[in-house]
């Protein structure tokens, strides 16, 4: 070395010591879990996917992409053969991927969407046929025959009393129906049927009016799943029928309100939804069956595989139970789980694991991007991500790990084991289920722990059984055990559902505070090494951000027709006494309400009549006046221009005259056209959240909301 050669600064020399030593650590780190990096290419898809429907438009959407081109080359630059490099190559790739896959299945499923309301007469032809028991009516998707005026796929409603006997699908309607575009979210976090309806190529809904005729009935009286429910509720009945069907068809309409909304307090709803349980149910069942049919031959045992062949019989069991249950996603996506699992086990690999649980994500959002953002996706895999990261610990194999015991012991430990998984399962669902619906079951693991052996094993066997004896007529006696179990099943659900402190509530949750909380759950799920308990740091940030976020003083529908005001003592008080049951059941889940609601005429602090309310309000220190209009009739311009002047907010469902300027906020028509449904909570610093983000672009959105 050249003694005249300058030498390196010292803290040069020691910032790239630090680099080096931080480098390798994180080398260390990845290379001790790179059996789990694979796990996240789902998780970095879904990133990209949720960031375009996040993001408000193009500019914003190419932005995603092409930064996440820019991570992905870094890793290029940084060399593929380092850990961190290809993780960093594969995930951007991913994110980059997500986001495109997202916009252009968006742009490909794009169909024409009615622009306002109509009412139009016209010939069309049944494609579903849905009953709604709660409503006393069936909702109809439909096909318009030689009407270019309309959208070529719409949603009707149809009163029971109005619509065609035996009406199914295939069936030629002649009828007439008022018809809107699909309807965005009445409020800030709700449910955005628009974006629902875009995916599904749906581009009107409505009611139809009497009379209805059916032109020409489907020559095989509907489809099977159709003539299969019929068949349930005619053998047991219609509450336990109710159930009954949603077990074997998917079909909820079918089940009362009373006992649906029993099942989402006890945690039990999933069961109506034909998903991962059922068809691992059905599948199980299939392959046990196989197996020892099979295995009674000595000759077949010793020669043939017959794993193989029960994976195969598993496998056409499950495709079928799909088809019958109709195809829809969340039995899609729990079928294409089960045949991954399939093929492990035909392969002789573990027969569930977290890599097959990724493969199956990564499908189903390569083939239906926009499931990621619904509360089925999410719901279905969090719940078997928690379940099998739960079960691949070293402990919990430990624990599970077949011994020498008696009878007592092993059922102990199996109902430990199931009550740990449920507990896991309920911690891993319930920022989901809060920030979806803005409550939670608090029972339910312990339902669960008797209610999904009881479906498992002795409903569905049960009605299996009886749909293939009434083949000969000797179905009877397994119907009313079915009958007798689905009773069982119903009185867990009412039981826990409505003990005392049985659900959690939450008004609303920031996506910040939800993703936070995904974010942390994801990491100690998918990690293996100490690091993963890191994940408990944002979870709980995002949980504490959540709980604290305060529950809005104001609430106003989209269509302004409806309000809500916090009476200061936990509840809330409505504009219109005469709302329906669907109006109070989703301002009361806004506000986080688990009851009745009163009426604005009785909130202390409030002036009523016939066409306005004048509520007076105080938060912190100060007085707030809200007016609302509630009838179709015009006030005087003066008097109502005075009104104006002394409000601090002013509602109404229609359009109020320039004259008309409160002290702060005008949300008349035009006004909640733009911004869809608004919350307010007043305070020294008052917070507003918005239905429609201000530019945003996507293609199910208003075109007035893209100007």
């Amino acid at each position: 070395m050249d003694a005249k050669a300058p030498s390196m600064p010292f803290a040069l020399r020691k910032r790239g010591s630090w680099r080096a030593l931080a480098n390798g650590r994180i080398e260390g780190w990845l290379e001790a879990e790179r059996d789990q990096l694979p796990l996240w290419l789902p998780v970095a898809m879904g990133a990209g996917i949720a960031s375009w429907f996040l993001l408000p438009d193009e500019t914003a959407w190419l932005a995603l992409i092409a930064a996440a081109i820019g991570m992905a080359l870094a890793g290029l630059a940084a060399g593929t053969g380092r850990r961190s490099g290809f993780a960093l190559l594969a995930g951007g790739l991913a994110i980059a991927g997500g986001c495109a896959l997202a916009w252009g299945k968006a742009e490909w499923v794009a169909a024409p969407v009615l622009t306002r309301p109509v009412i139009a007469a016209f010939t069309a032809d049944v494609e579903q046929v849905q009953q709604l028991a709660a409503k006393d009516s069936v909702r109809a998707v439909l096909r318009p025959v030689e009407a270019p005026e309309l959208p070529p796929r719409i949603r009707v409603n149809i009163a029971n009393a109005d619509a065609p006997p035996g009406l199914a699908r295939g069936d030629r309607l002649s009828l007439r129906a008022r018809l809107v575009p699909p309807p965005r979210a009445s409020l800030p976090g709700g449910y955005d049927f628009a974006r629902t309806a875009w995916f599904q190529g749906l581009g009107a809904t409505g009611k139809a009016f009497a009379p209805i005729r059916c032109l020409s009935a489907a020559p095989d009286g509907g489809s099977l799943r159709e003539r299969i429910g019929t068949h349930i509720k005619a053998s047991l009945g219609e509450r336990p029928g109710g159930i009954a069907v949603a077990l074997v068809t998917g079909d909820q309409g079918n089940v009362s309100e009373t006992d649906a909304e029993a099942m989402r307090r006890s945690g039990l709803a999933h069961l109506l939804s034909v998903s991962g349980l059922h068809i691992t149910a059905a599948v199980g069942a299939a392959m046990l069956l196989t197996l020892r049919l099979l295995a009674l031959s000595p000759a077949l045992a010793l020669r043939w595989p017959l794993m193989l062949i029960a994976a195969g019989a598993g496998a056409v069991t499950g495709i079928a139970y799909t088809l019958i249950s109709g195809a829809e996603v969340p039995t899609v996506r729990a079928l294409v789980a089960a045949l991954l699992v399939l093929a492990g086990l035909a392969l002789g690999r573990e027969a569930l694991t977290l890599r097959l649980v990724a493969a199956g994500a990564l499908i189903v959002l390569l083939i239906w991007p926009e499931a990621l953002m619904g509360p089925s996706f999410q719901l279905s895999f969090a719940a078997v991500v928690a379940i099998v990261a739960l079960h691949e610990h070293p402990r919990m194999r430990a624990f599970t790990a077949a011994r020498e015991e008696g009878a007592l012991f092993r059922l102990g430990r199996g109902a430990a084991a199931l009550l740990l998984s449920g507990i896991a399962v309920e911690i891993a669902l319930a920022p989901i289920a809060l920030f979806h619906f803005h409550r939670e079951g608090l029972y339910g693991a312990f339902a669960n722990i008797v209610a999904i052996p009881m479906t498992t094993f002795v409903v569905m066997p049960l009605e299996l059984l009886a749909l293939i004896f009434d083949l000969a007529g000797a179905g009877a006696p397994f119907w009313w055990a079915t009958g007798k179990a689905i009773e069982a099943l119903l009185w867990i659900a009412h039981t826990a559902g409505h003990a005392p402190g049985a659900v959690a509530l939450l008004p609303g949750m920031a996506n910040g505070a939800f993703a936070l909380m995904l974010a942390g759950g994801l990491w100690v799920c998918l990690w293996r090494t100490r690091l993963r308990w890191a994940g408990a740091l944002p979870f709980a940030a995002g949980a504490v951000w959540a709980f604290l976020t305060p529950a809005p003083d104001l609430l106003v529908t989209g269509d302004g027709r409806h309000l809500a005001i916090a009476d200061g003592q936990g509840g809330y008080a409505l504009l219109r006494p005469r709302a329906k049951d669907f109006v109070r059941d989703m301002l009361a889940e806004a506000a986080g309400v688990d009851g009745e609601l009163d009426d604005l005429d009785n909130l202390p602090g409030a002036a009523c009549t016939a066409d306005t309310c004048l509520a007076t309000i105080k938060r912190d220190g100060r007085t707030w006046r809200i007016l609302a209009t509630r009838s179709a009739y015009l006030l005087p311009i003066d008097r109502m221009t005075h009104a104006c002047a002394t409000a601090d907010i002013v509602v109404s469902d229609r359009r109020l005259p320039r004259t008309c300027t409160p002290k702060w906020l005008k949300l008349d028509r035009p006004t909640l056209a733009r911004t869809g449904g608004v919350t307010v909570v007043f305070g020294t610093a008052p917070h507003v959240q918005l239905t429609n983000a201000v530019g945003d672009r996507h293609t199910w959105t208003a075109p007035a909301l893209r100007q």
